[in-house]
């Protein structure tokens, strides 16, 4: 069984940090990129970082301005989102998700292949 989950999440003031992980388990990891994505109340889901667990080439948006660093470790098939210099516009619920990479290294794929719960970010002004 195929299982991403999500957690880390949690109420923090502006300008403040935290760690989100995405366990994952039932799928060969290497083969994989996983993605963040997070989406706000009545907006669009937005993409924010991918790795490639085969290499560990990451993407990110661009809004992002370098304030998240996304890592994983592969001997717990565990992708980390570290999140810097919150702002309450990053307020949102924040899951991953894994794309079979087809023995590429690029994960910025529109293509999902598993999802898991997410993780609720809330930042107070």
């Amino acid at each position: 069984e195929v299982q991403l989950q999500a957690s880390g999440g949690g109420l923090v003031q502006t300008g403040g940090s935290l760690r989100l992980s995405c366990a994952t388990s039932g799928f060969i990891f290497g083969d994989y990129g996983i993605s963040w994505y997070r989406q706000a109340p009545g907006k669009e889901r937005e993409r924010i970082a991918c790795i490639a667990n085969n290499d560990g080439s990451a993407q990110y948006s661009h809004s992002l301005k370098g304030r998240f660093t996304i890592s994983s470790e592969n001997a717990k098939t565990t992708v980390f989102l570290q999140m810097n210099s919150l702002k309450p516009e990053d307020t949102a619920v924040y899951y991953c998700a894994a794309t079979d990479l087809g023995g590429s290294n690029w994960c910025w794929l529109d293509d999902v292949d598993y999802r898991g719960q997410g993780t609720q970010v809330t930042v107070s002004s």
